[in-house]
């Protein structure tokens, strides 16, 4: 029997495509790139540092009219990654 792990969706498309159990955010320093990863991963405590990292530099504005994560895209690969096995 097969567990069936989440997984972080890359794209850089449209927000009408954001799959049901999921939800866009904006990665990177200076260009912002796109990633559509499972709504699993706001409970977990890594992931949760993360938003309140935005919170902190964007308050409740954020610029990309999604939810905004203030670090470089190599980090927020490797914290998902880490998400995806536990």
């Amino acid at each position: 029997m097969a567990i069936r792990m989440p997984r972080i969706i890359k794209k850089s498309s449209t927000a009408g495509d954001v799959p049901k159990g999921h939800f866009a955010v904006y990665v990177g320093e200076k260009q912002k790139k796109r990633f559509v990863i499972p709504i699993s991963f706001l409970s977990q405590p890594l992931f949760q540092d993360l938003l309140s990292q935005a919170e902190e530099e964007f308050g409740f504005d954020h610029p990309m009219g999604g939810v905004t994560i203030p670090c470089s895209e190599d980090v927020f690969v490797d914290l998902t990654s880490r998400l995806n096995r536990t």
